[in-house]
């Protein structure tokens, strides 16, 4: 089989109206860390067959720019997550959707084993705000998910978000563009942990850069994380793996952190914060009345949080 060189695919980086599929699947998989054939079919091609997607897939792999992971099951032969491997990350380094993005790769079977269950379910929240986009004539579509996304808080701490989300709403006179801090939660880590996240975003609020050196202070020019946003993002939690009582009791746990710390009390008088299941997005999609705001209230769409 001829084996297609770095040079000769990286030759098709150039613009164009209609991208080829195989490097779509290169900046989605570098972008993403890792996905399924279903989650890249529903992210790329929606209204394609999974034979498409498996036939690029299995080019780049048998040119060593992508390998695949097993996925825990009783036929671990068909289900497996695709990863870039070495020669695929650098290659996409200069692809225009990941430009300025700090990019992630793995670049073992081993690394790839250990990030699949929270990587994939973080892809997993992604797609129905997607298929919601493209339902409601929305904005929203694969490069608008950055996944690891880190910022200073001060004291030499950094808050690591799952996800940025970049949103328009359009309706017949209005382009809004929403943005969001998306942590997914699998019920790996206590309740109590899971709140602290919300502790964390308040101080990213509040954090002001401080100069380097002795020389005077200037004035203040704001908040640290005006440097990326113009508006402060809602913060959206995303919770699953666990019976509805204890994603509800975590959720509880979530609105009491709001209500009891003062940070967290003062975000939430500025931004929207909003928690749901899983399973619930997947089947009524984000627009449906399942969010639940941490200030209390009853659900709704998380734009209306």
């Amino acid at each position: 089989m001829t084996r297609l060189s770095s040079g000769s695919l990286a030759a098709e980086l150039a613009p164009s109206p209609a991208e080829p599929l195989r490097l779509q699947v290169l900046t989605a998989l570098a972008l993403h860390r890792m996905a399924t054939t279903s989650q890249l079919r529903q992210m790329l091609r929606p209204g394609s067959s999974r034979q498409l997607l498996s036939r690029v897939l299995n080019k780049l792999r048998s040119t060593g720019f992508i390998d695949l992971t097993p996925l825990p099951g009783k036929d671990r032969s068909r289900t497996h997550a695709w990863y870039l491997t070495p020669d695929g990350a650098r290659l996409t380094r200069d692809l225009p959707a990941l430009r300025g993005r700090q990019p992630y790769p793995i670049t073992s079977t081993t690394a790839a084993s250990l990030k699949t269950p929270h990587t994939l379910t973080v892809v997993r929240t992604h797609l129905p705000f997607a298929a919601d986009a493209r339902r409601l004539g929305h904005e929203h579509g694969p490069w608008d998910w950055t996944p690891e996304v880190t910022h200073p808080i001060g004291e030499g701490e950094r808050l690591v978000a799952d996800a940025v989300m970049h949103y328009t709403f359009i309706d017949s006179e209005h382009r809004l563009k929403l943005r969001a801090f998306v942590e997914v939660d699998r019920t790996t880590m206590s309740s109590e942990r899971l709140a602290v996240k919300l502790i964390e975003y308040a101080r990213l609020f509040r954090y002001e850069a401080q100069p380097v050196g002795r020389h005077r202070r200037p004035a203040s020019t704001g908040p640290a994380w005006l440097r990326w946003y113009p508006i402060y993002p809602r913060v959206l939690f995303v919770l699953t793996g666990a019976s509805p009582t204890r994603l509800r009791n975590r959720i509880n746990d979530l609105q009491a952190m709001t209500a009891q710390h003062p940070l967290v009390a003062a975000l939430s008088r500025e931004v929207p914060l909003g928690a749901t299941v899983l399973e619930d997005i997947e089947q009524h999609g984000p627009s449906g009345e399942v969010w639940v705001p941490l200030t209390g209230g009853q659900s709704r769409p998380w734009t209306d949080l």
